[in-house]
């Protein structure tokens, strides 16, 4: 790992691409079955966080919003506003839990949201997530650790087949159900929090719903504590993991910082090995294993001569970085959405929290882009190779079935960027 810049040194962002800790908590919220995400602050923030989400899915998203303005926030507070709000909810559907979160507007004015929860009869779950502070990744870390705090009930009891998986934010909902399919060939019945594969997978309903359809259910959630071991994935899922083992102390945890490439595989693949009690590990994760050393050769002599620049949230950042670095590919240049102990682990030269601009200043220092949709316009003015990875990607379909994890994704992941050098090297040539 090389330098690593924690702090901009400019004291705004230009063309930035950091996301609202108010959108991660709505996002995580998705990820509970038959939930409506409640956005405590003026109808534009929800607007927005509704709009973009839909977009990039490709899917209706329902959130609410208690539509608080300047006014009201200061002169008499929300709480009223939340009140109203669950009972306008509540006439019209009937959620399973409301997810009730903040925005800057009220935070600032500072309303009490476990007081305000106390006055509602109605299962709500509430966290603070005021986006003057951190981002989309901190938002869904926040939001997972109070679903378990306020949701699961404690018990000394533990189910040594059970898992529970605890995925960062960047995991797309097919990634979410290839770890749990590769956590279920070990012998464990797996329970991911929150989980997007059954909710934003992109499977055709049959009719559209006005609540989050799919997910885990808050049943499940209040049982997560018999699970024998906790799998956590991404340095901002270790907090919601800390919470889950004090329900239980007698659980076990596995935590990794990511689960991309070949070693970070191995070691979940001996961990799950070793908690089984199995013997070797099941036929097709040898296969895979076996695709990916192909894939990391094949790929080698092209990424080998590739520059990159990764543009993300942390835990994508380190996960994508190692799987890259381990095929040959010199990581130049990684730009962080905001700081995170995260950053220590990404094989880069440097390593910054910062904008797009930043990644415009130093664009003689990399050849090709893996980022969110943002990059498109930078990597068409300097005729850099693109991957689109992150959130937005509002120019193609099908975000939610991108995989590159484990064994099977890091190969397709490596020969997709190796495919997009070449094509980026063979354009280069007609200038």
């Amino acid at each position: 790992m090389g330098e690593v810049m924690r702090k901009p040194d400019k004291p705004l962002q230009v063309n930035p691409f950091r996301l609202s800790q108010p959108m991660g908590a709505a996002l995580a919220f998705l990820g509970i079955d038959r939930c409506m995400p409640l956005m405590h602050g003026g109808m534009g923030c929800t607007s927005f966080t509704k709009v973009f989400l839909t977009r990039h899915f490709c899917e209706p998203i329902a959130i609410q919003t208690t539509a608080v303005t300047d006014v009201t926030a200061v002169l008499d507070g929300g709480d009223g506003s939340i009140v109203e709000a669950v009972q306008n909810i509540t006439k019209k559907v009937a959620p399973s839990l409301i997810g009730l979160h903040s925005t800057g507007l009220t935070e600032t004015k500072g309303d009490d949201l476990r007081g305000v929860a106390s006055q509602v009869d109605y299962p709500l779950v509430y966290v603070h997530s005021t986006d003057y502070e951190g981002g989309l990744e901190s938002g869904w870390g926040k939001t997972t650790k109070a679903l378990i705090e306020q949701l699961v009930e404690p018990t000394t009891a533990t189910r040594t087949d059970k898992a529970v998986l605890l995925p960062h934010v960047s995991l797309t909902p097919i990634e979410v159900e290839k770890l749990k399919e590769f956590v279920v060939l070990f012998g464990f019945e797996v329970h991911a929090l929150p989980d997007l594969s059954t909710s934003l997978d992109g499977h055709l309903g049959e009719k559209q719903s006005a609540l989050s359809s799919g997910g885990t259910t808050v049943e499940v959630i209040s049982e997560l504590a018999d699970a024998g071991l906790v799998l956590s994935v991404g340095d901002s899922m270790q907090p919601s993991a800390a919470a889950l083992l004090k329900k239980n102390p007698s659980m076990s945890h596995l935590h990794l910082n990511h689960v991309q490439g070949l070693s970070a595989t191995d070691e979940l693949a001996s961990a799950l090995l070793e908690a089984s009690g199995l013997e070797q590990p099941p036929p097709s994760v040898v296969r895979w294993r076996k695709r990916l050393q192909d894939a990391m050769l094949d790929s080698h002599f092209s990424l080998g001569q590739t520059r990159i620049l990764l543009v993300g949230e942390p835990d994508f950042l380190a996960g994508a970085g190692k799987v890259l670095s381990e095929a040959g590919a010199r990581i130049t240049l990684a730009l962080s959405t905001v700081d995170s102990p995260q950053l220590n682990n990404i094989p880069a030269d440097r390593v910054r929290v910062g904008d797009l601009e930043d990644a415009e200043a130093l664009q003689e220092d990399y050849d090709l882009i893996v980022g969110n949709c943002h990059t498109e316009a930078l990597a068409h003015r300097f005729h850099k190779g693109l991957v689109l990875r992150g959130y937005p990607s509002w120019e193609v379909v099908g975000n939610q079935l991108q995989n590159d994890l484990l064994y099977e994704g890091g190969a397709y992941f490596l020969c997709e960027v190796a495919n997009a050098a070449e094509h980026m090297r063979a354009a280069k040539h007609k200038f």
